[in-house]
């Protein structure tokens, strides 16, 4: 194990320089206009796997964009077999304007890397695939089974790879699925993933008249789409941040007394994470303190909100159509299916007469809650306890990976979520980043896991 750490040390600046070539390629799943540089990202990966000592590497089309495999499956019959699971494509980068540098330019500075893509999920594939690559160069072995599943399309909600696990499950058969694309729960505070969100994203279109109309002429006569649109979304929750639709609670799994107290048991700061976030206070469902709210408590928010005149100055107008963009993050044992059905019938129940309502389900996946005492997970909460030099937590985390559950049930192998990330930076967002002593320090913990694993 000495001769990996050494060889990670002397590879850090030549780990650095490749990262940086992965971030430069806008791999931007959702935009029509990337989808070569798609392909071109699955290439690159493909040429990685290759370098590093993987076999087997493929590139496999889909209907959308392609997923790429390798594996190195020397270590036995009787070794356990991992499955290693992470995504090239990236979110848009809008608003442009906020970004310090380019976001496909990746800049380094205090200590960190910043480009889209940094640490969701280009960086944590990136660590996983050089952790593979240390036990590679120096011993020539990996100690367990390897078998890597890299998609083109998380950031869209992974639309084909279910269709693709179905396909070719024997292929991808595993003892254990490995994924990082999870966060710490602080820096310098480790901790494993034990659950994750699910997500039900859909869109509401309002329609009044057949063309966007004066409102001193017709307004108080015509009914504005815009303010309709507003009242039922002032519908969807109560005054105690509680969502409003009928059966939307009916399946959610409670936390245990256990979980509250090790949610308790984290070191958070509320007024630090208010300054954090520039707010006055956090808000949401009463009876729920943050932690839980944001990660183990089922959400409604409105992502966007257009109709009529949004430009300067002043325009009168009584808009013909307004629109809103609604996610929904679940927990188990809820159902995206079952959500987005009824929230459809509630939006149609409450919409006033006036106007016309087409409520659009966009895309969504399904929470997961992976077994906390499996294999691998202990493997991991020890890896990392070597790697970081204290006990890790374990957590929920509020976003959503669709494809947990999916390996769950169609591979029926137990999920390990060891993700070195941080909420802090900025997912999803302007200057998106990566820590780079956790980028480091990701590595040895992958490379100890596999250590673990084998034991």
């Amino acid at each position: 194990m000495s001769n990996l750490l050494a060889y990670l040390e002397q590879q850090q600046s030549a780990h650095l320089e490749e990262l940086q070539d992965f971030l430069k390629i806008p791999s931007i799943s959702t935009a029509p206009e990337h989808k070569g540089d798609v392909l071109r990202c699955a290439e690159w990966v493909q040429n990685s796997m290759k370098s590093i000592g993987l076999e087997n590497i493929q590139i496999f089309p889909t209907d959308g964009h392609p997923v790429v495999y390798g594996e190195h499956l020397h270590a036995g019959k009787d070794a356990p077999t991992v499955l290693f699971y992470g995504h090239y494509d990236v979110q848009p980068v809008d608003p442009l304007h906020l970004w310090t540098n380019k976001p496909f330019e990746p800049t380094v500075r205090d200590g960190k890397i910043y480009a889209r893509g940094a640490v969701d999920d280009k960086g944590q594939v990136f660590m996983q695939l050089k952790s593979l690559e240390a036990h590679l160069k120096t011993s020539g072995k990996l100690p367990v089974n390897v078998k890597v599943l890299i998609e083109g399309e998380e950031e869209i909600g992974s639309v084909n790879l279910e269709s693709f696990l179905r396909k070719h499950s024997s292929m991808l058969a595993a003892d254990t699925v490995l994924i990082s694309d999870t966060a710490m729960f602080a820096d310098e505070v480790p901790s494993l993933c034990y659950g994750l969100r699910g997500l039900c994203y859909m869109e509401i279109t309002v329609t009044g008249p057949n063309r966007d109309l004066h409102s001193g002429v017709f307004g108080g006569a015509v009914a504005n789409p815009a303010n309709a649109l507003a009242k039922i979304i002032a519908q969807l929750t109560d005054e105690y941040g509680r969502i409003t639709i009928p059966g939307f609670y009916d399946d959610v799994l409670p936390l245990t007394p256990e979980e509250r107290e090790e949610y308790r048991r984290l070191p958070h700061d509320e007024a630090a994470y208010c300054k954090e976030l520039n707010i006055p206070a956090t808000d949401g469902e009463f009876g729920y303190g943050t932690l839980e709210k944001t990660s183990a408590r089922p959400t409604l928010d409105v992502n966007g909100i257009w109709g009529g005149f949004m430009g300067e100055g002043a325009k009168t107008v009584l808009p013909g159509k307004a629109s809103a963009k609604i996610s929904m993050r679940l927990v188990p044992n809820q159902n995206t299916d079952d959500i987005a059905k009824k929230f459809a019938a509630y939006i149609e129940r409450i919409a006033p007469p006036t106007v016309r309502v087409e409520v659009t389900n966009l895309h969504g996946g399904n929470p997961a809650i992976t077994p906390t005492d499996s294999k691998g997970v202990r493997a991991a909460l020890r890896a990392m306890e070597r790697a970081f030099g204290k006990k890790p937590f374990l957590t929920r985390e509020g976003g959503s990976i669709p494809i947990v559950l999916l390996f769950q049930t169609i591979l029926n192998a137990p999920v390990v979520l060891m993700g070195m990330g941080l909420n802090t930076e900025n997912l999803h967002s302007p200057d998106e980043h990566f820590t780079l002593k956790n980028f480091y320090r990701g590595i040895i913990a992958s490379a100890f896991f596999y250590d673990e694993l084998a034991k």
